[in-house]
């Protein structure tokens, strides 16, 4: 009936060009050799960062993002790094090859190693990989794949299933490293099955301000590396560029010291970041005040509202509260709490804090300042930027005067974070 999901037929795996293995039989874990998976880096220091330091043999990546974000330029300039290297192919169903070869020339990319193939039909995509082998394989997009076994439509749940289900079983039994590029609907989700996404190994999201040139790619999953890690690109006319100091682009230098504002050092993955933290705190007209949120929950503000009014005696009651994290960035960890509300203090007394102090540190209910996790290297980070004063948790104080430059200022309460403030 209309409306009602294929099943994928069984013979489906007769095209795919490779046999199962028919005696298998399970091992003792203990005879299993724990070795590390060997990696190829791809050429792009920041897209390897995300990946857990490079290409692993038989990984299924998924990478989705908003259309024009950069994707294909991606994913193109990272096989034109691998030229030489690995053997690849790049199969499009988006755009024709000679779109793709305009591409490569515009961004000056050397692609003499890189074959192309446009298709769309699953069956003879899986013909030409098996006769030709890339050891690195691009989809784009896994929308556009589809099986002549299956009825319905390109980019329906059931074709976006069976289809990546049949690349991550030919990665696994060939030793392939194969990205699928996705499409995202207008929530910012990837489209298709939710099952897409177990599928894979890693998942991928390339992110970024349509007003801006700066791109993010994080690790949303991996199998092989750390989740939350964080790459950032920017967009020029040749191409994606790696922006190896994200911390730079994140900070906003004023001439003046401006209230309402202070820079924290949060961590994606394993790097730390300095962004800044803005706040705007107004009276109300309305009988229930805003609390308008850019960058982290909104249920975090209000808790910390709470604690701002029961232990550091500052009511927000009839006011506004903006907050802000600049660069488009979201606040995922609990680093940020001491910021937030010394901009949100700084904006109510109309007092700025001055540009060369960083803030971070968890808030508990109690009041009390608890300590975050690598707290000694988001130190280095600040005095590596020429901050002079780090207001931090006591407990996240250095022991030795290792960080030179920069004076450190344990508190424990937020009472006394604010008398510091």
């Amino acid at each position: 009936m209309e409306g009602m999901e294929e099943r994928a037929p069984a013979n489906l795996s007769r095209f795919s060009g490779y046999a199962g293995n028919a005696d298998v039989a399970p091992v003792p874990l203990t005879m299993v050799a724990a070795e590390e998976e060997r990696r190829v880096t791809s050429g792009l220091e920041e897209l390897d960062r995300v990946l857990g330091g490079g290409l692993v043999a038989g990984s299924a990546i998924l990478l989705g993002g908003d259309p024009g974000i950069g994707k294909s330029t991606l994913l193109l300039q990272a096989l034109a790094a691998l030229n030489g290297r690995l053997s690849t192919l790049y199969i499009t169903g988006e755009e024709s090859i000679q779109q793709v070869s305009l591409r490569a020339r515009r961004l000056q990319l050397r692609c003499e190693g890189v074959q192309i193939l446009a298709e769309t039909s699953l069956e003879r995509m899986l013909e030409v990989v098996t006769t030709h082998r890339p050891e690195v394989l691009v989809i784009d997009s896994i929308q556009t794949v589809f099986s002549g076994l299956l009825q319905s439509a390109p980019g329906s749940v059931a074709q976006v299933r069976e289809c990546a289900a049949q690349w991550v079983r030919y990665a696994k039994q060939t030793a392939t490293t194969i990205f699928l590029v996705g499409h995202v609907t207008k929530e910012g989700a990837l489209a298709g099955p939710r099952v897409l996404e177990h599928m894979v190994d890693t998942v991928l999201y390339f992110e970024g301000d349509p007003d801006s040139r700066y791109r993010v790619i994080r690790a949303f999953k991996n199998r092989f590396g750390t989740v939350n890690e964080l790459g950032v690109f920017a967009m020029t006319e040749t191409g994606l560029r790696e922006v190896r100091n994200p911390s730079a682009i994140f900070l906003s230098r004023y001439d003046e010291n401006m209230p309402g504002s202070v820079v924290m050092v949060m961590r994606e993955g394993s790097r730390p970041l300095l962004v800044e933290v803005q706040a705007l705190v107004d009276d109300s007209q309305l009988a229930a005040p805003r609390r308008v949120v850019v960058g982290m929950e909104n249920n975090r503000l209000a808790m910390l509202l709470a604690i701002l009014h029961r232990h550091g005696g500052v009511a927000m009651t009839q006011r506004d509260v903006f907050v802000n994290l600049v660069g488009g960035l979201r606040l995922t960890e609990t680093a940020g709490d001491l910021a937030v509300l010394s901009a949100v203090f700084s904006s109510y007394r109309d007092r700025p804090i001055p540009r060369e102090w960083v803030v971070f540190g968890e808030l508990g209910l109690t009041g009390e300042v608890r300590p975050v996790q690598n707290g000694e290297e988001r130190l280095k980070e600040a005095a590596k930027h020429g901050f002079k004063r780090a207001i931090v948790p006591h407990k996240n104080a250095p022991k030795s005067s290792s960080i030179k430059d920069l004076e450190i200022v344990p508190v424990k309460t937020l009472k006394q974070a604010l008398e510091e403030l």
